[in-house]
């Protein structure tokens, strides 16, 4: 089961009662309790890190199937106009084309733009 919270929602228990899990990736980047932020949680556990904006994502595992399920639920979010819209540039500190989450995003319905991957409502 997967689910879209917001990083600071109470409900989300990661970078307040839990640590965050490590970030895939070359990256900066680090999840962080911060507002505009979100989480999908599968089954309870992180999967991807949404940062304010949309503009990059973080992943904490790279088994497919629970990576398929947490973009599945993205993409429900943005589909049922909770989202607006996303456009990722940026998954794991790659180009978002060309990132190891870019079939996954693809599979649910993100389209190739010039600036990365988009999904609207």
């Amino acid at each position: 089961q997967a689910v879209v919270l917001a990083a600071a929602d109470p409900a989300q228990p990661y970078g307040a009662a839990l640590p965050w899990p490590a970030v895939l990736g070359d990256t900066k980047h680090r999840p962080a309790r911060k507002a505009g932020a979100l989480a999908v949680l599968v089954d309870g556990v992180p999967a991807l890190y949404v940062e304010r904006g949309g503009r990059s994502l973080l992943s904490f595992t790279e088994d497919r199937a629970t990576l398929h399920a947490a973009a599945t639920a993205l993409s429900a979010a943005v589909r049922d106009g909770w989202l607006g819209r996303l456009q990722v540039q940026k998954a794991d500190g790659e180009r978002a084309l060309t990132s190891g989450l870019a079939e996954v995003l693809r599979e649910v319905g993100f389209r190739a733009t010039p600036a990365g991957l988009r999904l609207r409502a």
